[in-house]
């Protein structure tokens, strides 16, 4: 089942509690969250800031838990990052990293996140979930 969704996850304080150059923790159902995410067709990138060998470790370490990306710090499999040419964004519909606006929600958050279309908004200094906001009555003819 592959519904064309990219996820762009980070490594450090995502995957793992941040231990950098070592590999941290596993975060709580991170790796039960990611296959169930996998099993419904999203695509999953590593996207991260290691590079060579703590990057290998880390490649590494998701496949001893059952997980294999569909890239890794880039758009797709395969792709050769021309500095030249492009851009060094990537591609992908989500991107989960501990350091996103409001912090990191936990992996059972993330999946009902992804799962029910969750969307945010900042409201003074708050970040919040439009799906926990209370709802105002519209006023009017049709809304």
């Amino acid at each position: 089942m592959l519904n064309n969704k990219k996820i762009a996850v980070d490594f450090d304080g995502t995957i793992v509690d941040d231990a950098y150059p070592a590999i941290g923790k596993p975060k709580t159902f991170v790796f039960e969250t990611l296959k169930k995410l996998q099993g419904q067709g999203f695509r999953l990138i590593l996207w991260t800031y290691r590079h060579g060998k703590t990057l290998e470790e880390a490649i590494e370490f998701c496949r001893n838990h059952g997980i294999e990306f569909y890239a890794v710090n880039s758009s797709f499999e395969g792709e050769v990052f021309d500095s030249e040419t492009q851009s060094r964004k990537i591609d992908a519909d989500w991107f989960i990293d501990d350091r996103n606006l409001g912090g990191f929600p936990g992996w059972g958050e993330i999946y009902n996140i992804i799962n029910e279309r969750i969307e945010f908004r900042v409201e003074g200094k708050e970040v919040l979930a439009y799906s926990k906001l209370k709802k105002e009555k519209k006023k009017g003819l049709f809304w």
